[in-house]
């Protein structure tokens, strides 16, 4: 076998292995359409440039894409744009050690990442890309040589020599182009990376536009009102009254339940509807709602799996900030503990991305989901992490009052209600009070339309997840939400339930029932009045008296008794009462065992704390 045939076998046999590795990381649907997107993007740079030899923005954009997204996306990108750049500038012998080239490129790019938390400088960038030009050169020096006649290290530095020209010009390039655009990309990207783990649904072709970068920030969500219009004139009514829990009627949320029972996969797991593929980030919503409407997550079946198990089975997929907070909310709803995912544990993950000044990767949207995964996760809100993120995310408030998905700015359009609506949520667990709450809820009140519901943005039209946002973070802040009313409105909870298809499942808007899974789980949390974090609703009374006398061992089970004419309890203790008085007609061995479980647990605090 030649040296150029045995170089070339190695060549198909890395990219085989590398396509593989990306296959079995089972990337979600939306990864794989963004790499194709961004590989098109690097592909046409590369081709716009044809005329010039080796001044090329593909590097750059590969580059970034790895840092951005992390090793597996980042070699498909260079990989794919390789192949697809040259139906235009010529396939041949040359294509795969290309591919192969730009691939290693992308993870150049995501080791950069990992080394600067993906916050690299914009100089730190241009350096790079001239770094990774390199690398790639020396990779197509090397092919040149396989096809040499003499395969010594003289002929390799004819080899190096003879293109010295063409590599400098090409790591002069990529440097030029990584200072001029890489941080700007960059920055968009990682927004895009954060819509995708930790947003909001937006139709078809908002999720199509994100990927390819035309709306990056969460503010410009799919197929909603960009431009904020004015609110409308009549403010919000607020009924006089004590402040209560709110919550919509049991038998709605029992549907909704319901229909997420229904549409639980035979993995466990959970799609955007029922039939597509279970999403670790669909499963982690489905669990929340369930918890907050009553139902422990893990005791929901399909085929002998649950809720957990399907977790679990995706701990392999958590990437970012993002992948770690929700599946760290999850859990807490399903009252399992964050180290028992493989992987090591998700907490300790997330608390290693903060950055010095207490936020996460700068976006006001992930530090406050890292805040309320903290929270989950047990950290006091006196722990130096929370309180360095609440530090950093309330000095985030914009002018009006409201939070966006980035940092503070003074762009009157950069708030949005459903990052307010998470926002106020954080900080109420974290142990923020006074002025930031009370103007965000302003906010938020402001932004209600006539028809009770919450748009995105301020004059845009109502949705079903918008307004479980608003409901969420309203609650938080001690406001009853069924006495928020615009113009003689319905509450948001009427807007919500005015939502409610026959079969349970909750309309993202009057006009379109997308993702019907995920809006249905979100709204089930702010039609039972749980802002997040949310604890795992208390184990069955039988459930527990069955554990107390298995733990219990010998102790002679007591005669069965009738029950208590009436109940003696009062208050808002009185289901307690009543487990306690009938645990108390139990032996004595087994009382304390008893009593100790039927402690309330997961109160009615505003930001429902651990």
């Amino acid at each position: 076998m030649s040296w150029q045939l045995a170089a070339f076998a190695i060549v198909l046999l890395t990219l085989g292995f590398a396509f593989w590795w990306y296959e079995r990381s089972r990337p979600p649907a939306k990864m794989v359409a963004l790499v194709a997107a961004l590989a098109a993007l690097a592909a046409l740079g590369r081709d716009a440039f044809a005329a010039i030899p080796d001044v090329k923005p593909i590097t750059a954009i590969v580059l970034v894409t790895g840092v951005a997204f992390g090793a597996a996306p980042g070699f498909a990108t260079g990989a794919l744009a390789a192949l697809a750049s040259n139906v235009l500038l010529g396939e041949g012998p040359w294509t795969p050690w290309q591919m192969l080239g730009w691939g290693a490129v992308g993870l150049l790019g995501a080791a950069f990442g990992a080394l600067t938390a993906r916050r690299p400088s914009p100089l730190a960038i241009a350096l790079a890309c001239a770094v990774a030009a390199e690398a790639f050169n020396l990779l197509l020096d090397l092919y040149t040589w396989t096809g040499t006649g003499a395969h010594t290290l003289a002929a390799f530095g004819v080899v190096l020599g003879g293109a010295l020209a063409f590599d400098v010009t090409h790591v002069v390039a990529s440097f030029a182009f990584g200072l001029a655009f890489g941080a700007v990309l960059l920055r968009m990207l990682l927004r895009v990376r954060a819509r995708m783990h930790v947003a909001w649904s937006g139709p078809a072709l908002g999720v199509l536009l994100v990927a390819l970068g035309v709306l990056p920030a969460l503010g410009a969500p799919g197929g909603r009102a960009l431009a904020a219009g004015p609110a409308p004139a009549a403010g919000p009514a607020l009924a006089a009254g004590p402040v209560l829990a709110a919550s919509s009627s049991p038998s709605r949320r029992s549907r909704a339940v319901g229909y997420l029972q229904r549409a639980q996969n035979p993995d466990g797991g959970f799609g955007g509807a029922p039939g597509q593929s279970s999403s670790e980030l669909y499963t982690a919503w489905a669990a929340i709602g369930l918890a907050a409407a009553g139902r422990q997550p893990s005791s929901l079946r399909r085929d002998g799996r649950s809720v957990l198990d399907a977790l679990r089975a995706g701990a392999g997929t958590l990437q970012g900030p993002g992948d770690l907070e929700r599946t760290i909310l999850a859990l807490r709803a399903c009252g399992a503990s964050t180290r028992s995912l493989a992987g090591g544990d998700p907490t300790a993950r997330l608390l290693s991305s903060q950055g010095p000044d207490g936020s996460f990767e700068h976006l006001a949207n992930l530090t406050g989901f890292a805040i309320l995964a903290m929270r989950a996760a047990g950290l006091p809100a006196s722990s130096r992490h929370v309180h360095a993120a609440a530090g950093w995310l309330a000095a985030q408030q914009d002018p009006d009052g409201g939070f966006g998905f980035g940092a503070r700015s003074p762009a009157a359009a950069a708030s949005d209600v459903d990052d307010t609506g998470a926002t106020i949520q954080a900080l109420a667990v974290a142990g923020v009070h006074g002025r930031p709450i009370a103007r965000a809820k302003a906010y938020l009140l402001h932004a209600q339309n006539l028809d009770g519901g919450f748009p995105q943005r301020p004059g845009g039209t109502s949705n079903a997840q918008s307004t479980a946002w608003a409901v969420q973070g309203l609650d938080a802040a001690s406001t009853d939400v069924e006495r928020v009313r615009r113009g003689g409105s319905v509450s948001p909870l009427g807007y919500l339930e005015g939502l409610m298809s026959s079969d349970g499942s909750v309309r993202y808007s009057r006009t379109s029932s997308q993702t019907p899974v995920w809006v249905t789980a979100q709204a089930l949390s702010a039609l039972a009045g749980k802002p997040l974090p949310v604890a795992p609703p208390p184990a069955p009374a039988r459930s527990v008296a069955r554990r107390a006398q298995a733990h219990a061992g010998s102790a002679r089970p007591s005669r069965p008794r009738r029950p208590p004419a009436r109940r003696t309890a009062r208050g808002s203790g009185s289901a307690e009462g009543a487990r306690a008085s009938t645990a108390a007609r139990t032996l004595g061995a087994l009382a304390a065992l008893m009593l100790s479980p039927l402690e309330r647990r997961g109160g009615a605090s505003a930001g429902g704390a651990p």
